[in-house]
């Protein structure tokens, strides 16, 4: 019957292949959608449709065979099923009781059930309530609290507590109305923080701009005190240093208990800074707050660095600086503590705008000053400017570079102060000895300069070896030094030292050395302010190396390196050359008077008929003149240049009286005459000799005499008051006795000497006179002169 329905099966699909090919796809649960595509897109979807039929056809055989196979399986199944069916009746019923004995007992349970749900709900609505209050309660004490904050100006406290309020609490505000009002309060409140804190700022902003002239002044006040200090600390070294050389002082190494104190800080208020920044920052305005300090501060800047019009810089300069000074220590400190609130390149363009106006003031206002104290001054608070500056780390180059500019101009300055100073001093002195009555004048004038090495007080009245303008020019000559060095010590890196030493040497030939020589010079001076002028020059030569060592230890250089060969001035060879030439000019001031005196020679009595028995009357002046000059010289003129003047008159006088009688003013003379000169000869003789001797200058071992300077003269006379005159031509008697003469001065002087006094008729009387062996000896050198020659 299978084999039937199968060869059936097949014989009615009429597609066998076709068929078997769909049935299988359908066994395996395979996907018909590409069959079925197929069939349709070939345009015979009929065959598939009846491939289709056949195969549920064959699945209904399939299962009739199965139930029919099955059948009594299936019947002892639905017995099983039935009862099953009553076991279910009878659970139903069980559980139908049961639920209604469970309906009976949960109905006072879901009473209960209720009651207590209900509860739940209006604890949670209470505790809802609850939580709402706490915020509410928590926000307005906290708005207290910033209330009570701003009323007591504790407005970071306030800002911190908005902070608070605005990110922890206004979010979960319950009350939409409370929330409202705080949204809208909180912009009013910080709006009023800001206010309130920008107006502590700009009164800080005033008091900070007019207490800065006071940081500025203490700052450099403290700056020259440490200058002050160091100075100090060096000359004590170099006065350890030079006990050292000798032996060592047990106090030259002490401890200055007295200038160990510190530095008082330089003490000024910047809470209203600190305060308003950080509150800008908590407001979100940080930027906002340092670019309105910067600006501020700029424009105040701006106005601190106009000088004043209604006064002289001189007067003005150092409040100018100090306010300078004064702002940027401010700024500095706000640098290092306000967190932030200036960067340091905006503190350097704040000082590179002051420096720049600074230095273009200080040009402008150094090319007006015309005297080297106003300069230096202003030149000294400019150097403490400096140093202050560096201490607080600003670079104060342009201030030390001005310095340097000036320096010529001030040099130039000084000098000229100077050179008016040592003019007025020295023309005003009258060149007499200095009368010292008082010890506190010769501490003054004498001790404190150290213009006599005298360890004690002499015995008062003091008369000095100089005049009073000898203090006055050294104490000039100290402050040039001083003031030299101290213009250099501002901020120059040269070794001060050899520029003082240059100058002081410049200083001392073109001013004082140039003065004395118009002094000498000059013809208005007379014999014993000249003597007195050689006499100050001697002392302020000996002052120069007193002048170096003053230079040395204000440069600091130590006193050992002064004591090397080519270490001093060359002013003391020029000043030694200044006082050789004084010297000369009195040779030549005694000279001339010595010619007044002479002059009156020529109006003699060349031809007086009797021998005189005293000295002409000129020759008394002479030897009252020399012993002026010996006594007044002798005090104060060295002993070299005294033997000078005295054997330069001497000489002088000899030469003159021979000049005389080879003049043409004297025609003849005669013996009574020369007698006459014989007894000036031998008046000026006696002096030579006393004075030679009285005065210690034969001590100086000189191959000439005083007396020797008249040998001339004396060697004339008496071959013209000889017996035998002749004798002049005889070479060893001329050697012995004349070596002196001038055999060519002789004749023309011989040729005057007449032996007889003239007269009208002197020639017709001389033939009848008998001619005496004197006479006769005399024409006879007249003659063999004249063939001499």
């Amino acid at each position: 019957m299978t084999a039937q329905t199968k060869k059936r099966g097949a014989a009615e699909n009429g597609d066998g292949g076709t068929g078997l090919g769909l049935a299988a796809f359908i066994a395996n649960n395979e996907d018909l959608g590409p069959i079925v595509r197929h069939a349709f897109e070939s345009g015979k979807p009929e065959a598939l449709l009846h491939s289709l039929r056949n195969i549920v056809k064959m699945k209904e055989v399939e299962i009739e065979e199965i139930c029919r196979l099955h059948y009594e399986e299936f019947i002892l199944a639905v017995d099983e099923l039935r009862g099953v069916l009553v076991d279910a009746d009878e659970l139903k019923g069980t559980l139908a009781d049961e639920n209604l004995r469970l309906q009976e007992v949960a109905s006072a349970l879901l009473l209960k059930l209720d009651e207590l749900l209900e509860l739940y709900s209006v604890n949670r609505s209470v505790g809802e309530a609850l939580a709402m209050l706490k915020i509410c309660l928590r926000v307005t004490s906290l708005c207290k609290i910033c209330n009570r904050d701003i009323a007591e100006a504790k407005l970071h406290s306030a800002l911190k507590t908005l902070e608070l309020i605005e990110k922890d609490y206004l979010q979960n505000i319950p009350l939409k109305l409370l929330k409202k009002v705080i949204q809208k309060q909180i912009p009013i409140v910080k709006l009023y923080i800001e206010k309130k804190v920008c107006g502590e700022f700009n009164e800080w902003l005033v008091y900070i701009r007019r207490i800065g002239k006071e940081i500025g002044q203490a700052a450099i006040g403290q700056a020259n005190l440490a200058r002050q200090k160091d100075e100090g600390m060096r000359a004590r070294q170099r006065e350890a240093e030079e006990c050292s050389s000798v032996g060592f002082d047990e106090h030259a190494y002490t401890l200055d208990v007295e200038n160990m104190d510190e530095e008082a800080m330089l003490e000024f208020d910047l809470a209203p800074v600190y305060r308003a920044h950080h509150i800008h920052i908590g407001l979100g305005l940080g930027e906002k707050f340092r670019e309105y300090y910067f600006n501020n501060r700029l424009m105040q800047l701006n106005l601190d660095l106009q000088i004043s019009t209604s006064q002289p810089f001189l007067e003005s300069h150092q409040p100018f600086l100090a306010q300078i000074a004064g702002f940027f220590i401010i700024e500095d400190r706000v640098l290092r503590t306000a967190d932030g609130l200036l960067s340091e390149s905006q503190v350097e363009t704040m000082w590179e705008t002051a420096i720049s106006k600074v230095t273009s003031i200080l040009e402008q206002q150094f090319s007006l000053m015309d005297t080297a104290n106003h300069l230096i001054n202003v030149n000294g608070y400019i150097s403490l400017l400096g140093t202050t500056m560096k201490k607080y780390g600003y670079q104060a180059t342009p201030l030390v570079e001005i310095l340097g500019k000036n320096r010529d101009k001030y040099l130039e300055l000084l000098i000229s102060d100077c050179r008016k100073k040592i003019k007025d001093v020295l023309s005003q002195d009258s060149y007499e000895r200095m009368v010292i009555k008082k010890k506190n004048e010769y501490d003054m004038n004498v001790a404190a300069l150290q213009l006599e090495p005298i360890d004690v007080v002499p015995d008062l009245p003091y008369v000095a070896p100089f005049s009073c303008s000898v203090p006055s020019t050294y104490r000039i000559v100290r402050s040039f030094i001083e003031d030299l060095v101290r213009y250099l010590s501002y901020g120059s890196s040269m070794n001060s030292y050899d520029v003082v030493k240059s100058y002081l040497d410049k200083f001392l030939i073109e001013i004082l050395n140039d003065r004395f020589l118009n002094l000498i010079h000059g013809g208005s001076v007379e014999f014993q302010q000249m003597v007195q002028i050689a006499g100050n020059i001697a002392v302020l030569e000996r002052s120069c190396d007193m002048f170096l060592c003053h230079a040395a230890q204000l440069c600091g250089v130590p006193r050992h390196l002064l004591e090397k060969p080519h270490s001093g001035l060359t002013v003391k060879a020029v000043l030694k050359a200044t006082q050789n030439a004084a010297y000369n000019r009195l040779i030549t001031l005694v000279n001339s008077k010595v010619d007044e005196f002479m002059l009156q020679l020529t109006s003699i009595n060349w031809t007086v008929e009797e021998a005189p028995e005293h000295a002409n009357d000129y020759m008394n002046e002479v030897i009252i003149y020399l012993h002026d000059v010996v006594s007044s010289g002798q005090q104060i003129v060295p002993m070299d240049a005294l033997y000078k003047v005295v054997t330069g008159a001497l000489s002088h006088i000899a030469d003159s009286i021979i000049t005389i009688l080879l003049s043409d003013r004297v025609k003849r003379f005669n013996a009574n005459a020369v007698a006459g000169i014989d007894i000036d000869l031998k008046m000026l003789e006696g002096f030579a000799d006393n004075t030679y001797h009285s005065t210690g200058l034969s001590d100086l071992r000189k191959e000439t005499s005083f007396k020797d300077c008249l040998a001339e003269t004396r060697q004339l006379i008496n071959l013209l008051l000889s017996s035998q005159p002749e004798s002049f031509m005889n070479p060893v008697t001329r050697e012995t006795n004349y070596g002196s003469l001038d055999p060519k001065k002789v004749a023309i002087i011989c040729d005057k000497f007449k032996d007889a006094p003239d007269s009208l008729f002197g020639s017709l009387s001389s033939r009848a006179t008998v001619q005496s062996a004197r006479k006769k000896s005399l024409d006879v050198l007249k003659r063999r002169l004249k063939d001499f020659s």
